[in-house]
């Protein structure tokens, strides 16, 4: 193997929300992505709203562009970490894992957190996908 494709490359592109505070979007290792965790805000920052379903849905769309850059899909994920700040949701979760994952369903780790990056955020989610 090379160099080229065994050593760790970022997964970048415009606009990069992440960049100013030192966090890749994500990292390509071989074939393996590795996808920082992604909330429920737009391309500019703004958290979306209002409620948890609209978040949710925006941090699954950040997953999927995130993946999209480097040439995957959802369909590609095989770990899913989702930190909420209320278990509340967990029927919302359980509806949405539905709708953007497919069989075989990515192996999934749910918790709750006191808190997330932002004080408005409800959710963030990270992923682990295999690059085709």
């Amino acid at each position: 193997m090379t160099t080229e494709t065994t050593s760790p490359q970022r997964i970048g592109g415009d606009p990069d929300w992440y960049e100013p505070y030192n966090i890749s979007l994500g990292i390509r290792a071989g074939n393996l992505l590795f996808i920082s965790g992604q909330a429920g805000f737009d391309e500019h920052g703004a958290t979306v709203g209002p409620g948890f379903e609209a978040q949710a849905r925006q941090a699954f769309a950040n997953l999927a562009t995130v993946l999209g850059r480097a040439g995957a899909t959802l369909a590609d994920v095989v770990k899913v970490t989702i930190m909420v700040t209320d278990m509340a949701h967990l029927d919302t979760i359980i509806k949405l894992r539905a709708e953007y994952f497919t069989r075989p369903y990515p192996a999934d780790t749910l918790l709750q957190v006191a808190a997330l990056a932002q004080p408005d955020w409800l959710i963030e989610i990270d992923a682990i996908a295999v690059a085709r």
